[in-house]
């Protein structure tokens, strides 16, 4: 199916999500999350959670803009430890070591949020140094040339989009990450075929393209755009000035690209399509790949359990 196709809209657009674990695949809903996992043993187990976000509990974080920033960070939180838990199931062939684990013997019980929130801490700064330092480096390198701050930006932003690539076709190559990027399929082609209103069976998902105009990846790849656009206006100051400003823009920037996401997102326009065609050609380059049947039923199995009897609940406004 061609990219153009994949931008039509649906006949019931949804708000669920998804993200794709180690042999799984995590769905969160309008009330409820739910983590489904091949277990080696060929086994699906299911794993749901009560949604219980900021956004319900407090009216301030569902303003827009505000609302973006928001669920980026919850997000994160979730899927970390989505993935945690669905690696979880495939430790058990390894021999434990005789002693308990550092974490385990300083914080106790809380061993596994602690553990949560380092790996969220080292995955921002992992963030910081490829997509905010060394962009700004090797541009950097151009001052003498470039003396236009726009100019300066736009070939930041130009560099950033280049590692960006770089770096998911490169990690697109790995078998594990691989099969983790067929599971990202399995779940878009899942969300296409409830969207559409078919009966969610194997046979019926297969049908169904692997890319979809409101995946994580289209996001990223506004947020780079929108980066470019608004840091402009703060021209190009010394090394230090440049990383402050970036780490204090960066909620901003992403609560403007989830607004715009929203509208793209339900819109069949020609400038929605002109929007989303490069996070859609991302998604084709690299981060999402065909799935198998065994695959789709495990998307299946967490689609179903986050449905709830009102569709109205999950429709995308």
């Amino acid at each position: 199916m061609k990219i153009k196709d994949v931008n039509r809209v649906p006949k019931h657009m949804t708000t669920i999500g998804g993200q794709a674990l180690i042999e799984g695949i995590l769905m969160r809903g309008p009330r409820d999350i739910a983590i489904a996992v091949r277990k080696p043993n060929s086994e699906i187990v299911l794993k749901k959670d009560k949604l219980n976000t900021l956004g319900m509990r407090y009216k301030l974080f569902r303003l827009p803009f505000v609302r973006g920033v928001v669920g980026l960070v919850e997000s994160m939180a979730f899927g970390i430890k989505a993935l945690m838990y669905s690696a979880e199931f495939f430790e058990e062939g390894f021999e434990e070591e005789e002693k308990e684990p550092l974490l385990k013997r300083i914080f106790k019980d809380k061993a596994d949020d602690v553990e949560m929130v380092l790996t969220l801490l080292f995955a921002l700064a992992m963030t910081i140094g490829f997509f905010i330092l060394l962009p700004s480096f090797f541009t950097n390198l151009f001052k003498n040339r470039v003396e236009t701050p726009f100019l300066l930006n736009l070939l930041e932003g130009f560099i950033r989009i280049i590692i960006f690539l770089i770096y998911v076709t490169v990690v697109s190559k790995m078998e594990d990450v691989g099969r983790v990027f067929e599971y990202h399929g399995a779940e878009h082609k899942t969300i296409h075929c409830y969207e559409n209103g078919d009966e969610l069976t194997v046979e019926n998902v297969k049908k169904y393209p692997i890319l979809h105009p409101r995946c994580g990846t289209s996001f990223l790849f506004m947020v780079m755009i929108v980066s470019i656009l608004v840091l402009s206006f703060f021209g190009w100051p010394n090394p230090l000035q440049r990383l402050l400003i970036r780490l204090v823009m960066l909620p901003i920037i992403a609560g403007i690209s989830y607004e715009i996401n929203r509208i793209i997102g339900k819109s069949n326009s020609r400038l929605s399509y002109i929007l989303s065609y490069p996070g859609l050609l991302i998604q084709k380059m690299a981060t999402v790949k065909e799935p198998d049947d065994d695959q789709i039923e495990v998307a299946i199995e967490a689609l179903n359990g986050v449905l709830t009897q009102d569709k109205e609940e999950d429709l995308w406004r």
